[in-house]
């Protein structure tokens, strides 16, 4: 009764050793083995070590001192946990059935679908354009290798350059457009599992 009696009262107060100035410490060196004594060597001194009383009862365990990239992956994981309560939040307070989310994933598809099919629209008017200002540039050097071809104008040489990457830029938006359809796609596909799971299972998250 009294060794239980000491680890409850022990564990109550876990920062205090029943003999304040001698106490003893248990640690594993490098081969694993467990040591016991009334001070950790220097080497062993960032690892996990407990503090006993002079029952030998555990009455405080220290953590091993982590390093900056376990700090950060450990930050990271909280990090992680967190935001993932926060998003379960969101969508049991925003919808209430699949459907509305199911509602609210085809509004936003739509959307990227109208900006797909406005920039191929204008990339179908740049390609036109551009197709003109080549067929111009036929007449000049170097395009043309006539010896007595004139040099290509100043502005429609300007106009070669600045159609052609008006058509890369809008290669690549539509190209983000895209990839932004896929996100979404999976991101309200993730949602919709998640929302059915926490309502089959309320008490979940």
């Amino acid at each position: 009764g009294s060794l239980a009696a000491a680890t409850i009262i022990a564990l109550a107060a876990p920062v205090v050793a029943a003999d304040p100035s001698h106490p003893n410490y248990s640690w594993v060196d490098k081969n694993g083995e467990r040591h016991y004594g009334d001070a950790v060597p220097p080497e062993y001194a960032q690892q996990e070590r407990r503090v006993l009383n002079n029952q030998g009862v555990e009455i405080q365990r220290v953590d091993a001192e982590k390093n900056p990239q376990q700090l950060a992956e450990e930050r990271k994981r909280t990090q992680a946990i967190q935001d993932r309560a926060q998003h379960d939040r969101f969508l049991l307070t925003t919808y209430t059935s699949t459907k509305d989310i199911e509602r609210l994933r085809d509004e936003r598809l739509d959307q990227i679908d109208g900006q797909i099919k406005a920039t191929i629209a204008y990339i179908d008017s740049i390609d036109a354009r551009l197709k003109t200002l080549q067929q111009r540039a036929l007449n000049y050097k170097p395009y043309n290798t006539k010896p007595d071809a004139r040099r290509m104008p100043d502005d429609l040489a300007e106009q070669l350059v600045r159609t052609s990457n008006e058509v890369r830029t809008q290669h690549r938006s539509m190209d983000r457009h895209k990839q932004e359809q896929i996100s979404v796609r999976a991101q309200f596909e993730a949602d919709i599992a998640r929302y059915r799971e926490l309502t089959a299972n309320p008490s979940q998250g």
